[in-house]
């Protein structure tokens, strides 16, 4: 037996009669996002276009490495959805040399220390979905997620009237990450220092 719960999850009844909960973050404004890529309109690697700009505002981009570059998800799951992305257009990290691996998992930890920042949300899921049965818009280019999550963030108002309430403009999100990702971009790699308190 399945049944909806109203906080945001699909409730199950095993054959004990125990409930289980499964968690959704649901994004029913990805719908354009799907329009999008099942029209024939816009062809290529929408990655490897933004990459090619000269306006990394406009193009949502925050930050470029010498192998990978982080963006913000257009079409975002929540606040602050970023993606980081190798600059070589290559469908998995099978591809991937060991420098690139090393500098996009030092990318996603500068873009935990930004989010935390700026946006404080309570946790994240990160991840890769490699293959279009995974769950990949766009399998020909690799990329890492990071979604930040806020408890209470699957409430009842996507769940009952498929509306999402974002809190704020892509614009106004890029505009505080930004800030404070550029100080962490030339800082050394690993966790914040510990300060000694004074004796």
């Amino acid at each position: 037996m399945r049944m909806r719960n109203p906080v945001g999850g699909v409730v199950r009844r095993t054959a004990h009669g125990i409930m289980a909960s499964m968690e959704q973050l649901w994004a029913p404004w990805r719908m354009a996002y799907i329009a999008r890529e099942s029209s024939s309109e816009e062809e290529g690697c929408f990655l490897c276009a933004k990459l090619a700009g000269h306006d990394d505002a406009a193009n949502l981009i925050l930050a470029r490495g010498k192998r990978c570059f982080v963006i913000m998800n257009l079409f975002p799951y929540n606040s602050g959805h970023l993606m980081i992305a190798p600059t070589e257009h290559v469908p998995t990290i099978g591809h991937l040399d060991a420098p690139t691996l090393t500098e996009l998992m030092t990318l996603a930890q500068r873009c935990l220390g930004a989010l935390g920042a700026s946006l404080r949300p309570d946790g994240y899921n990160m991840g890769i979905n490699q293959g279009k049965v995974a769950g990949a818009g766009l399998e020909e280019h690799v990329h890492f997620h990071i979604v930040p999550r806020w408890n209470g963030d699957t409430n009842f108002m996507p769940v009952l009237g498929d509306v999402k309430v974002m809190p704020e403009l892509l614009e106004n999100t890029y505009r505080k990450i930004r800030a404070a990702l550029d100080p962490l971009m030339t800082t050394p790699a690993g966790p914040p220092r510990r300060t000694r308190r004074a004796t």
